[in-house]
Parts: structure tokens; C-alpha cells; sequence
């Protein structure tokens, strides 16, 4: 696995990645949108993006913190 952590408040705007992610949150939350559907992610969840999966993403008041398998 990966470690990311990423900057409170912050966002990325729609894009790929060029690898499937399985992806563990370890703290702070994160908000995916794929497909026009918003979901929120805390603290023990995980979360499933496929190979060049369309998405964009935004980090909570306190950033997020995941661990994240790439396939």
C-alpha cells in the first residue's frame, strides 16, 4: 500500500489514474464523486476506484489520511 495524506479542504478536480485503487482510510474524511454520486468516506472505511475511473475528490476540515493498494 500507499500512504496519502492530503491537505484540509482541499479538492482535485475530475481525473484518472492509470491503476485500480482499494484504499482504507486511516483519518480526517474524503468525499468521491464517480459518476455523478457523492460519497463520504471515514475513518475505517474503504473505498474502491477501477482502472482510469472518472472522479473527483474532496478532503474534510481535518484532510485525509489513507492507506491505498494500486493495482
Amino acid at each position: 500500500p500507499v500512504e496519502v495524506v492530503r491537505e484540509a479542504n482541499g479538492s482535485l478536480e475530475d481525473h484518472t489514474h492509470p491503476f485500480e485503487v482499494i484504499a482504507l482510510i486511516l483519518g480526517g474524511n474524503i468525499e468521491l464523486t464517480i459518476e455523478g454520486i457523492t460519497s463520504n468516506y471515514a475513518s475505517g472505511d474503504v473505498f474502491h476506484l477501477k482502472y482510469e475511473q472518472l472522479h473527483s475528490e474532496t478532503y474534510g476540515p481535518n484532510g485525509v489520511h489513507y492507506l491505498a493498494a494500486r493495482k
